[in-house]
């Protein structure tokens, strides 16, 4: 399908536009700023959008008020839909965030609670306890997401609750042509509530793709056949960084044969995972890792480990943000695209990936395991690729079972030998084309 073979590019909107974190009831048309952002996203190699909540909501998008009406501090439902319209005339897919485990205390449905109370024909929308009284001291308790009131916590088990989210997705659709959905918390999503959505959005669009948030545990809980597509893979995202930072490339290597090699016990193989080294609730890779020369090697183990790339707006030249400072911190607002050597290897691997069968659907055997260095390759039915990562500062040279011979080195196009063991200078990575 078109999302197994694509790039994604994740921008959080409110934070891109440089809006107000309040919602100040105040339309202004600042969507619009995607529109001039399109010829870097080609030119980078992105052809799929993920935009975090674009929907009215009280502060930081996650906590919706209307989900059939785009904030007003981005603009209105008919600027959203001229900038999808652009987007895939460019030949970019959008998906969109659908929060549907929580909205927040400015949801219609909710604030009718508040005011009617027990009389609310939405009281049974939300897990309400009338004797109860909740942080901000309504006078009565309701569940919140981990205990946040402001995440009021939706009964997904209400077939109106359902209907309603359903239609709303429907709605995008029509309105918006979008191409998927990123599924807020989907480890906390009612199980039921995903097949329906999955069967309700495979009739709407076939090839409609569902991810879901995912942090631990077995991904198949909720990637399968039934629910979503894929999921995000943050066991791997924890080792990409952390191999890097502590100089063992055991760690990220050994999870991607867990996940994905030939044993049966492996417990991904041919699955798609969403991949990704950083986004808008971590903090940025160019400030957690301790060496800024790993930032290249980092992301060639990004594009040609198995699963779908994302991009983080920003991260693609090496724009820090450090969670400790707040979500605020990883969601700024840049002027325009900046565009450096480290964006220029990004793009070159992006259209390697998508280029690639063998880094699309090929399978995953490590070649060569060192603590500073390594080589895998992926093959397919048609096609043989190997990747080389050295983060030692000093040259090394791979030995490995491989046929003599010579290969093109996709992120810099030159020509490297490797017949007689593989040379890998310094602080290089290579994604190997063999002729």
């Amino acid at each position: 399908m078109w999302y197994d073979e694509s790039v994604f590019y994740q921008i959080y909107p409110l934070g891109f536009v440089g809006a107000s974190y309040e919602n100040d009831g105040i339309e202004v048309t600042r969507i619009g700023k995607v529109k001039d952002w399109i010829p870097h996203l080609q030119k980078l190699g992105a052809n799929a959008v993920i935009f975090n909540p674009v929907f009215e909501s009280d502060t930081h998008g996650y906590n919706a008020r209307d989900y059939r009406k785009i904030d007003c501090r981005l603009g209105s439902n008919e600027d959203f839909a001229d900038v999808c319209k652009a987007l895939h005339k460019a030949g970019i897919k959008v998906v969109l965030d659908g929060v549907f485990n929580h909205a927040g205390r400015g949801f219609f449905a909710f604030r009718d609670v508040l005011e009617k109370r027990q009389g609310s024909e939405y009281r049974d929308w939300f897990y309400i306890n009338f004797d109860g009284n909740d942080g901000y001291n309504d006078g009565l308790w309701y569940e919140g997401w981990e205990g946040n009131f402001d995440l009021v916590k939706l009964n997904l088990r209400n077939e109106a609750v359902v209907n309603y989210l359903l239609e709303s997705v429907k709605y995008w659709i029509d309105t918006f042509d979008i191409d998927g959905l990123r599924l807020d918390v989907a480890y906390c999503v009612d199980r039921d509530f995903l097949k329906r959505l999955r069967s309700a959005t495979s009739l709407w669009k076939e090839d409609f793709f569902l991810f879901g948030e995912m942090l631990h545990g077995d991904y198949k809980q909720i990637m399968n056949p039934e629910m979503c597509h894929s999921v995000t893979n943050y066991e791997c995202y924890k080792g990409l960084y952390s191999s890097f930072n502590s100089y063992n490339l055991f760690e990220i290597v050994h999870s991607l044969k867990r996940q994905f090699g030939p044993e049966p016990w492996c417990l991904y193989t041919h699955m798609h995972l969403l991949n990704f080294v950083d986004n808008h609730d971590v903090t940025r890779v160019a400030s957690i890792l301790n060496d800024e020369r790993n930032l290249p090697l980092i992301y060639c183990m990004l594009f040609t480990m198995p699963g779908i790339p994302a991009v983080y707006y920003g991260s693609e030249w090496g724009a820090k943000g450090d969670k400790s400072a707040g979500d605020p911190a990883l969601r700024p607002c840049f002027d325009k695209p900046e565009w450096n050597g480290l964006t220029d290897k990004i793009a070159a691997m992006a259209k390697a990936k998508k280029e690639s069968s063998a880094l699309n659907y090929g399978n995953f055997t490590e070649l060569v395991l060192q603590n500073k260095h390594c080589v895998f390759v992926r093959e397919s039915t048609d096609e043989r690729m190997l990747v080389a990562v050295n983060m030692d500062d000093n040259e090394v040279v791979a030995h490995f079972d491989a046929k003599a011979g010579r290969a093109r080195d996709l992120i810099s196009d030159d020509t490297v030998d490797f017949g007689g063991g593989l040379r890998i200078p310094g602080h290089t990575a290579y994604i190997l084309q063999p002729y």
